[in-house]
């Protein structure tokens, strides 16, 4: 299991406040003396630590957020996701590209272009929303807190914004949190997916052949990092299906069911017999947090259903491994920890042994290696500092269960966006950057060996200094933690040091460990108590004890006490002879036992082949029997072979032996060194006593074996010799390859500098592209508009300038394209418009618009609007003219009027008194008639003046019948007596009727008024009869 953390304190969050409110003296002393430069990640983190929540918060709207991270090409990319994006998703989206600092930022309109949601940038303290899109601004980092966006400073040097985010995002709302990485180049945002798969939440990566640029995509896919790759425009609709499909999926952190505790064991069977590991001790809401994850993204609803999947599809038995086995590690995680540990801790080991030796250091749950990476790179800093300097040395075994990730570690190979946690000159010192990433120096890489090793089951290592044991408890059941804790007490030296996770601790055994610092989990191992305490090894790990039927604990199988392998291991921890594993070179990976006797460190530089550290008297021997036994690969013994130790002799029997089996110790050289008794007197007499014969031959093999090994020794001067030189020419080569990788260094950090200037580039050209593009369509639209209205246009600048024209102006200004620039006077119109000139300059002198209709050429006629020219930001800025054809319009015109004269000439000629009125019933037109008679001038008349030359007995009356017809639009039939200018007043029949448009709306009124007063006196019929008449001929008329 890799090293993890899950409701851990981050260090974006807290790694500040942990170090202010920190109660330990030494370590605020040690904090206050420390100077070495803070990585990017602490600065930021720092900037962004807010204040906690507080007690009785109200719970906010719960609902998924998708955090989606481009860099060059993204803005493609991002089109094509959200076209596919529903306006209600019921998910809230966060967009964060990097961005060029000095540029002002476009997206928000870009995108708002493509979908119906709405897309906003962000503004310091922004709440989200669902149903919103949210844009980080140019030139700022961004992270969440409690649901709220936090803009911060953008940091110097290398910019990872997404992975910054991502981890935030992760920190804050855990399962929720979906991320989602699209086209760009580099690696970042692949930390940041790997933070969100560890919490929980979903990964979606956009399918890297059909991005644009394929490094960030690839580099998440490469890492393990995605649940989920497909084309960006596939990419929503999986979403979707996901977050609707795991609303209906149990929460993991409710109390499990028995029936779901049944399945789960299940789970455990399947993945046992798949991968050999046994999941049975881990704790159950994290395995049922990670098959509920599995079960979302394949639409599986019940638990039971995916066991029935799992057992049918093997590929899933993988993949679900390689879930359980997700590890968010990182490059001295918890800072104030590691604080702690580099000025407390490290010195203390190293001042215990001021003369030198090796310190042994185990890194169980190791995961990518960042965690024994970060260990050494320690130890290299604190050695520099003591005084003096000793030939002290550290030997880091990282072990994990996870073969690809002890594979990736091995590699040393690392990403660009590791300098959000490594400090510049960590940077330069202990990694040697290359074209994608930082790969770890050598002299790191030596110092850790890394092993596929299961905890649970595999032996431990021993006799350590050390045990980094991380964010790996807090994934095993309580029984096995109580198992592991004493198990690490046996496997440390006395006074050796316990380093466990922030959300760890040992629990009931603190009489095995005594507290350095009870935040920074460091324990140093007791020796009081440990007695008392049975040591539970791997090999007697046992699954915990299941329930029964009704709820009672089954009673724990324990298979009976074998006698046999009882003896066997006491013989094995108390009498087995000291034991070294060695390379086929003869380097030593492994010493069981004191082997302090036969073999002792080598003067100069540190040295671990074992024919450099034996002791006088095995040197030879040992090599021709390790020869032998590598060529024959049977086991090559040795005895009676006299030993050089400190003052004196040791008599011992030599066996080495290759190595076949088990399979991962398969090449390995076993030695074996066992002590015999020296012969006794009696047996020293009886060879005084042998044969002059005997003797004789002894002597001579004695002499040939002295020159034998003198030829030998001159053989190894003269090889050393050889390698001595080659070692000088490999100093002077060493230091060349220094300064050409100097070099290298400098024009790869000039390449990143234009590397990152060229996507920030892109996104800009992008952006522009995109920008001109809605430009030349909007030119587009208007030139056609212009061109169908067929409205002739000019523009011209503020000093009177062509700026621009339709082609339409050419019929009224002679102007072709290259007059463009020409002042507006030296240009010959058809107009008859000697005022031109200075009423455009008029207009752009009070910013009043000015229209006339102007007579040009060929009988023509033009009307002249001449306006200012505002921009959007109301600024005047010239003229705009437009020159309207009239003609038509102008002859109509006169064709109306010619028409009404000859109207008005037919009324005048009749004898009634003719007149009009408009809709609302107010006059318009009186005839001639009308105005001789009253003697009155027509516009003392029009309107409703007409009604004062009424006879006042009967105006009130006319009034009333006039606004009655006026309203219903019936024909007004009334008589009435008028007013003559002689003051006398005469009968008259006024009768008018509507005139209607072809909707039948009434557009105008027409009325005649006819002097009844000679026949009103006569006879009563012959009135009746006339209205008869009257209005027979109205029904057809």
């Amino acid at each position: 299991m890799k090293g993890r953390s899950s409701k851990r304190s981050t260090e974006r969050k807290r790694a500040k406040k942990t170090v202010d409110t920190t109660s330990h003296s030494k370590s605020a002393h040690a904090q206050s003396k420390d100077t070495r430069p803070k990585t990017t990640r602490q600065r930021r983190s720092e900037a962004a630590a807010g204040p906690a929540a507080k007690p009785g918060e109200t719970v906010r709207d719960v609902f998924p957020l998708v955090a989606i991270g481009a860099s060059a090409g993204g803005l493609e990319a991002l089109e094509q996701f959200f076209k596919h994006v529903p306006a209600t998703s019921g998910m809230a989206f966060v967009v964060i590209q990097h961005l060029d600092p000095n540029h002002k930022g476009l997206m928000p309109e870009l995108l708002q272009r493509v979908t119906a949601i709405p897309v906003v940038q962000v503004k310091d303290r922004s709440k989200v929303e669902r149903n919103h899109v949210y844009v980080i601004p140019p030139n700022k980092d961004m992270s969440i807190l409690h649901g709220v966006l936090h803009l911060l400073p953008r940091p110097p040097g290398l910019n990872l914004p997404i992975d910054f985010f991502f981890r935030s995002l992760a920190d804050d709302i855990q399962e929720r949190s979906v991320g989602v990485v699209l086209s760009g180049m580099g690696s970042d945002g692949t930390l940041g997916l790997r933070a969100i798969k560890e919490n929980g939440g979903v990964t979606f990566v956009q399918e890297p052949t059909s991005a644009k640029f394929d490094s960030m995509p690839r580099s998440a896919i490469d890492a393990g990092l995605a649940d989920v790759v497909a084309p960006v425009e596939e990419l929503p609709g999986k979403i979707m299906t996901y977050r609707q499909h795991a609303r209906f999926i149990e929460r993991a952190d409710t109390p499990l069911e028995k029936k779901t505790e049944s399945e789960l064991e299940k789970i455990s069977v399947l993945l046992r017999a798949e991968t050999g590991h046994d999941f049975s001790l881990y704790k159950q809401s994290t395995i049922y947090r990670r098959v509920e994850r599995r079960m979302g993204l394949h639409q599986i609803g019940k638990l039971s259903s995916y066991v029935r999947f799992l057992r049918e599809n093997s590929g899933e038995a993988k993949l679900l491994f390689r879930e359980l086995l997700i590890g968010v590690t990182s490059f001295f995680r918890d800072p104030p920890a590691w604080e702690m540990f580099t000025s407390e801790v490290m010195p203390a080991l190293a001042s215990a042994h001021p003369m030198g030796g090796t310190l042994r250091a185990w890194v169980p749950g190791c995961s990518t290696g960042e965690e024994a990476y970060s260990l050494a790179m320690v130890f290299k800093e604190v050695k520099e500092h003591l005084e003096p300097v000793n030939n002290l040395t550290l030997q880091i075994f990282a072990t994990d269960l996870d073969e690809e990730a002890i594979e990736k570690a091995r590699s040393g190979f690392f990403p660009a966006n590791i300098a959000a946690d490594v400090s510049p000159e960590r940077l330069s010192r202990f990694f040697v950057h290359e074209e994608r990433g930082y790969r770890v120096a050598k002299e790191i890489r030596e110092m850790v060996v890394f092993a596929s090793q299961n905890v649970i089951m595999a032996p431990p290592f021993t006799k350590l200094d050390i045990v980094s044991c991380r964010n790996l408890l807090i994934y095993l059941s309580l029984e096995l933690q109580k198992k592991l804790i004493p198990l690490f007490h046996y496997c440390l030296n006395p006074s050796g040091i316990l380093f466990l996770g922030s959300a760890e601790t040992i629990g009931a055994f603190s009489h095995l460990f005594s507290q350095v610092d009870g935040k920074a989990r460091l324990y140093r191992r007791s020796e009081t108590g440990a007695a008392e305490v049975p040591i539970a090894f791997p090999s007697s790990f046992t699954p915990r004890a299941t329930v029964a039927a009704g709820g009672v604990p089954a009673t724990r199988w324990a298979p009976p006490a074998n006698l046999q392998v009882l003896a066997e291991r006491t013989i094995a921890q108390r009498l087995s002879p000291p034991v070294v594993l060695t390379n086929d070179k003869g380097d030593i990976v492994y010493i069981s036992g004191r082997t302090g006797k036969y073999l002792e460190p080598a003067a100069g530089k540190t040295n671990v082949n074992v024919f450099a550290m034996a002791r006088e008297g095995l040197r030879y021997e040992l090599s021709g029997a390790f020869s032998t036994a590598l060529k024959s690969e049977r086991p090559a013994i040795v005895r009676g072979l006299e030993v050089g130790t400190n003052g004196g002799t040791q008599t011992i029997d030599l066996t080495v032996q290759k190595l076949t089996e088990p399979r991962e110790l398969e090449g390995t050289m076993m030695i074996v060194f066992a002590d015999v008794p020296k012969p006794s007197a009696p047996a020293r007499r009886q060879k005084a006593g042998r044969s002059p014969t005997n003797d004789t031959r002894l002597a001579e093999m004695t002499m040939e074996l002295q020159q034998a090994r003198e030829e030998l020794l001159s053989s190894q001067n003269k090889v050393q010799t050889s390698q001595e030189e080659l070692m000088s020419a490999n100093e002077e080569l060493q230091s060349a390859n220094e300064e050409l990788q100097s070099a290298n260094e400098e024009l790869t950090s000039s390449k990143e500098e234009l590397q990152s200037m060229n996507e920030e580039l892109q996104t800009v050209n992008r952006e522009l592209q995109a920008k001109v593009d809605e430009q030349t369509e909007t030119n587009d639209d208007m030139k056609n508009l212009l061109n169908s209205t067929e409205i002739a246009t000019l523009f011209l600048d503020s000093e009177l300038r062509v700026r621009r024209f339709t082609p339409q102006v050419t019929k009224v200004i002679n102007l072709i394209s290259g007059d463009a620039g020409r002042p507006l006077t030296d240009i010959v119109t058809t107009l008859d418009y000697p005022e031109f000139a200075d009423d455009t300059r008029e207009v752009l002198r009070t910013l009043i618009f000015k229209e006339k209709m102007v007579a040009a050429s060929h009988e023509r006629w033009f009307s002249v609007r001449i306006m200012p020219y505002r921009t959007q930001a109301n600024v005047i800025t010239g003229l705009v003219i437009t020159f309207v054809d009239a003609s038509v319009s102008k002859a109509l015109e006169a064709a109306l009027r010619k028409e009404e004269g000859d109207l008005r000439k037919l009324a005048d000629s009749l004898p009634q008194l003719v007149w009009s009125s408009r809709v609302d019933g107010t006059f318009d037109y009186l005839s001639r008639q009308w105005l001789e008679y009253t003697g009155l001038p027509e516009p003392d008349q029009l309107g409703n003046g007409w009604l004062e030359q009424v006879s006042p007995d009967d105006r009130e009356r006319v009034r009333t019948e006039w606004k009655a017809a006026v309203k219903s639009g019936a024909t007004f039939d009334s008589d009435f007596r008028i007013r003559s200018a002689s003051g006398a007043c005469r009968w008259f029949k006024a009768r008018a009727a509507p005139i209607r448009d072809t909707q039948g709306q009434i557009v105008k009124w027409y009325g005649t008024s006819t002097d009844i007063d000679d026949i009103r006196p006569g006879d009563k019929t012959e009135r009746q009869l006339s209205e008869g008449t009257t209005s027979n001929l109205d029904k057809h008329g």
